[in-house]
């Protein structure tokens, strides 16, 4: 099976599937457990795993699927795939644990080490993002979708920068020295700091902190559908399928 716009339309629904699982969770008394890295993890997490799992496994079985809670096998044998599917069932735990709304669904699929695809699901929001390079990327909401571009900072403006909520390290307060006075600062969490480039609200957002590799993949194809940039600090286009899932340090710019 190659690429399609059904196959599209099918992977955003299956976001949607997943978010109302998290949804369920969400708006219950659930309880939170801690990985070994000393990480949050809920059923939601798991029960949006299992959606989109089973759901991606059934629509391209040729195409292999990796979730960050899939586990160290599969990751290990995710190393000799060329196209695969990256899953975060749930991007934000921690936002999600806090209830501040601010947490994502994100599946992109990967291509000889790049995303060619991905979508971006914020449940909370009831909002979806989703592009590539070389198709455009949209944002649907209330019923409609629109196509959105990144917005390059213009001489005279305020820098519109995003950061972290949780991991504004002093290494980005460095990185963003330079501006002065002149940028309006905005934290959140999850990969609604990537969106928010693609769609023109912000023209910068520096990740001078850890990350790993499906914590960026699915909202890097939609800002690169935008027109955006997702680069490492030595100005290369963040790739994936690396030996380390850690992402290196980079800077999305509108």
């Amino acid at each position: 099976m190659q690429w399609n716009d059904e196959i599209r339309a099918e992977v955003c629904s299956l976001a949607r599937q997943a978010g109302e699982q998290i949804l369920a969770v969400y708006q219950s008394d659930f309880s939170v457990e801690h990985k070994a890295d000393a990480s949050p993890l809920t059923e939601a997490d798991q029960r949006a795993h299992r959606t989109i799992v089973a759901g991606l496994s059934a629509l391209t079985p040729q195409w292999p699927v990796l979730s960050e809670e899939s586990g160290d096998a599969v990751l290990a044998q995710s190393r000799a795939w060329g196209r695969y599917w990256l899953v975060d069932p749930l991007d934000g735990t921690k936002e999600f644990v806090s209830r501040n709304g601010e947490f994502t669904v994100n599946i992109a699929l990967i291509e000889h080490g790049f995303p060619v695809w991905g979508v971006v699901y914020a449940p909370v929001l009831d909002v979806l993002w989703e592009g590539g390079v070389g198709m455009g990327s949209r944002r649907e909401a209330a019923g409609d979708s629109v196509l959105i571009h990144s917005q390059p900072h213009r001489d005279g403006e305020t820098w519109q920068v995003v950061g972290s909520r949780h991991h504004l390290s002093p290494e980005t307060l460095e990185f963003l020295a330079p501006l002065g006075e002149n940028l309006n600062l905005v934290s959140m969490g999850s990969s609604l700091k990537l969106c928010l480039v693609a769609e023109g609200k912000a023209h910068l957002y520096p990740r001078l902190a850890p990350t790993c590799e499906w914590d960026t993949a699915a909202a890097q194809a939609v800002v690169e559908g935008a027109g955006g940039s997702v680069n490492t600090l030595q100005g290369e286009r963040l790739r994936y399928n690396k030996p380390d899932i850690l992402n290196p340090w980079f800077v999305v710019s509108a």
